[in-house]
């Protein structure tokens, strides 16, 4: 186990031997220690806030779910963890989807070992891993979305505003101190857009709003 004072890191996987190999790799350090792990996204739900590790690694693929959506959903909530995607392959679906989530980083497990631990390292230190120019352009995009679609029509301008703020991955409390709304309105502004786009949670509405993209011109931010 670390020293008291060691950066505190939650495992989620639903292979054993990754877990296991990661765990016995950020132990090694002095500085770091594995404070709990699970196997599934709803494990990972219930542990993680219990644990209040500093750092979560996420397994992209999970039998329940996936770690973006766990990233999402911790970072509603606990915004001062840092939340690093661990996958087996390059998607830029999925590195659009981590980046309004709110990681701070996306790794391939093919990586060096060394190169965990200093991914660890950094996040916990508040840097993001991801590439600074690559989030912006997913933000911007994120923003722009057609007005054709009718579930875009239905909401209202403060809701539109709501909707982008999401995309870029800000948690309810970020969005009321943007919006200068207490968190518990924000939270109903949430479920309002949530409910009129029919979707059931944060990350389909910024994936939502990604597609809206892809598919036209129009632009959210003129209706902000």
């Amino acid at each position: 186990m670390g020293e008291i004072g060691a950066i505190r890191v939650f495992l989620l996987d639903d292979h054993e031997v990754v877990r296991r190999g990661v765990r016995e790799l950020l132990e090694a350090e002095d500085d770091i220690t594995v404070v709990g792990e699970a196997d599934t996204a709803e494990r990972a739900l219930a542990r993680i806030p219990a644990t209040r590790p500093d750092v979560a690694i996420l397994d992209m693929r999970l039998p329940d779910g996936d770690g973006i959506a766990v990233c999402r959903d911790i970072r509603s909530d606990h915004d001062d963890i840092a939340c690093l995607i661990l996958t087996s392959f390059s998607d830029d679906d999925a590195l659009t989807q981590a980046v309004v989530a709110g990681a701070s980083g996306y790794l391939l497990k093919q990586i060096r070992g060394t190169d965990i631990v200093d991914a660890v390292r950094r996040v916990a230190a508040g840097e993001s891993l991801l590439d600074p120019a690559l989030a912006a352009r997913v933000a911007d995009r994120l923003r722009e979305a057609p007005e054709q679609d009718e579930r875009l029509a239905r909401l209202t301008a403060q809701e539109r505003r709501i909707l982008v703020l999401i995309a870029d991955g800000l948690t309810n409390r970020q969005i009321g101190a943007e919006m200068h709304l207490a968190e518990k309105t924000v939270k109903n502004y949430v479920s309002n857009v949530l409910a009129k786009l029919g979707m059931a949670r944060r990350t389909q509405a910024a994936v939502f709003a990604a597609r809206l993209e892809a598919d036209g011109d129009a632009s959210l931010r003129e209706h902000r």
